[in-house]
């Protein structure tokens, strides 16, 4: 990861009201943001709060499942550091890296779907076959959803083959404060948009505030 890296988005809430510099939410979000940094690389995922009454702010930060701790961690320094420059005085706002994701709010958000923001991302290449290549993108993805609702960590990486020599490789997780049936809802609805964003493209990623998506026709991930 190269510090100082551009996110892939963020979003600035602007339902749950702003704050001011110094301020006791302020205060509450600097030390939850400073509670992320160190909790969530050791096993990829964090999430807590931290404050009372008007100044509670809760947060989430989650990295790759193939994220190295080092590269976590760089991760979600350049993630809080970007999300408020970026959001300076929103009470709720979500940053995505392509390694991380950080997200807080001044309302309890955890266990709940987030599709409020939806990214698409894709590859400008076409496939040969579209129709035959969409099939092996929806197989591959809802067999790996399958085995990353139940899985700890909720993630899950594969590959499938190709005609010829090539092959499809596939990532999904899921934040890990859902609940199994949440994360499988998750998945299966983010897949479900593949048709509508990315037709026949030969790699593209969605990703949400709860999960997140990934295919394309070369390795990006540790199988």
């Amino acid at each position: 990861m190269v510090i100082g890296a551009d996110p892939l988005y963020h979003f600035c809430s602007n339902d749950s009201g702003n704050f001011t510099r110094y301020s006791s939410y302020d205060r509450s979000l600097n030390k939850l943001l400073g509670d992320l940094y160190y909790k969530t690389p050791p096993n990829g995922f964090a999430n807590g709060s931290v404050g009372q009454y008007e100044a509670q702010t809760f947060g989430l930060s989650m990295c790759g499942g193939d994220v190295s701790n080092t590269d976590c961690k760089t991760c979600i320094v350049n993630a809080s550091a970007e999300i408020r420059n970026r959001c300076p005085s929103s009470k709720a706002a979500t940053i995505w890296y392509n390694q991380c994701i950080l997200k807080y709010s001044n309302r309890d958000f955890f266990g709940k779907l987030d599709n409020q923001v939806r990214i698409s991302l894709m590859n400008t290449k076409n496939a040969s076959d579209p129709m035959v290549f969409n099939l092996a993108t929806k197989r591959l993805l809802s067999g790996l959803s399958n085995i990353a609702h139940a899985d700890p960590k909720m993630y899950a990486a594969g590959i499938i083959s190709l005609q010829g020599s090539r092959k499809l490789y596939g990532s999904v997780q899921c934040t890990r404060d859902l609940s199994s049936s949440d994360c499988m809802t998750c998945l299966n609805g983010t897949i479900s948009t593949l048709p509508s964003c990315c037709n026949g493209k030969e790699g593209a990623r969605i990703v949400t505030g709860s999960c997140k998506i990934r295919y394309e026709i070369y390795p990006f991930v540790t199988v």
